[in-house]
This record gives C-alpha cells, sequence and structure tokens, in this order.
C-alpha cells in the first residue's frame, strides 16, 4: 500500500473512531442524566440530627397552594425533645401537625418522619408565592432542648419520587367537595344505600311488577 493510501486510512480511522467516542460520551451522559438524584440536606447539633430535607412544592409547575417540609429527625439522647416550629428565613410560618396529641414530640432514641401518609407533617400555606423550585431557602428547626438547628434546603416540586411527600399527600390539602343534597326523607341524596336498603328495594320493585 502506498504512503499516500496509509495515510487516507489512518485519517478515516481517526474519525471513525472520533465519532464512535463522542456518541459513546453523549450516551453516558444521558444515562447519568436520568439517574441524577438531588442531594438533600443534613445537619446534626447535639443530640439532634435533621435529615433527608426538602422543600416540595405543588407538582403542576403552574399551580399555587401549599408546599410542605420533608424530614427525619433523630433524637441520639436520653431525653425526649419536642419539635416546636419550622420557620423560613424571610418565608412563612409553618404550620406543623402532629400524628396525635397537640405536639410533636422525637422519643429518646428515635426519630418522627415529617411528611408523607401517616407521619406529622409540615406546612406553608402560601407555596410558590414564598419559594421558588431550585433555590436554597434557609430552615430552622427549634427544638425544646437542644434549641435551634439550621441549615440550607433545596426547594423542589413534588414529583417522581418526590410524589407520595409533597403537600397533594398532606391531609386536609385536599380542594373542598360539595356536600350532598338532602331529600325530604332527612337522608343525603348523594349517599350509598344499605345493604338493608337495596334488599328493601328489591323487593319493593319485584311486588310491583307482579302486580302488573
Amino acid at each position: 500500500m502506498s504512503s499516500s493510501l496509509r495515510r487516507g486510512a489512518l485519517a478515516a480511522a481517526a474519525i471513525a473512531f472520533s465519532i464512535a467516542s463522542l456518541a459513546a460520551c453523549g450516551a453516558g451522559n444521558n444515562a447519568e442524566t436520568l439517574q441524577i438524584k438531588p442531594d438533600l440536606s443534613d445537619v446534626a447539633v447535639g443530640d439532634i440530627k435533621v435529615q433527608n430535607v426538602a422543600i416540595l412544592t405543588q407538582e403542576d409547575p403552574g399551580a399555587t397552594g401549599p408546599a410542605s417540609v420533608m424530614a427525619t429527625v433523630f433524637n441520639e439522647g436520653s431525653t425526649a425533645q419536642t419539635l416546636e416550629s419550622i420557620t423560613l428565613e424571610g418565608g412563612p410560618t409553618v404550620e406543623l401537625e402532629p400524628v396525635e396529641g397537640t405536639s410533636v414530640t422525637v422519643p429518646a432514641g428515635g426519630r418522627v418522619v415529617i411528611g408523607g401518609k401517616d407521619n406529622a407533617t409540615a406546612t406553608l400555606p402560601v407555596g410558590r408565592e414564598a419559594v421558588r423550585d431550585g433555590d436554597n431557602q434557609r430552615v430552622t428547626f427549634t427544638f425544646s432542648e437542644t434549641g435551634d438547628v439550621s441549615l440550607d434546603v433545596l426547594v423542589l416540586p413534588a414529583e417522581n419520587q418526590f410524589a407520595d411527600w409533597g403537600p397533594g399527600a398532606v391531609p386536609g390539602t385536599a380542594s373542598p367537595t360539595a356536600k350532598p343534597s338532602v331529600d325530604p326523607s332527612g337522608k343525603p341524596s348523594g349517599a350509598a344505600a344499605s345493604p338493608e336498603e337495596n334488599t328493601e328495594d328489591e323487593s319493593a320493585e319485584t311486588g310491583s311488577g307482579a302486580g302488573h
């Protein structure tokens, strides 16, 4: 093979390798991007550790309504502590709702999950009016013994892996439904009939049919 032909073959091979490398890099970056998960905030002060903290807004970018704080609080001390408040720097008051009782208590050597079904909740009545997706927000958890525990928290829409932890999953944030009207008998017209009432209705219909 002549030197000119050899140089042409090497150049073609180099170009093909470059194209293949770029394609592989592109595929790799896309794959990694699809698997990227945002870093959630953690902090430890004394006996208290607050982990996996995020502020979750409505899933629909154009929706208004409440936002919520998601977190897991660990108490490594020998005394139970009360989570007295959660505050956002320059933001609205966060409404705490315990699973039961009147306060969110973190037991000694235990933990409390905030957000999601059957857990304590922390709700911001005004969501995107106070926080924006992608921002970092300074949040302070105040405990009865440890005092203030502060950290910077990422604001995220409640979608994908956070769908079950957002404000739409918090009890009481669903839009109210209309009350059923009441018929003259005093029963709600929208109420479902009991099995006994269904049986009586079927018997009446059978009797009326037999009379024709």
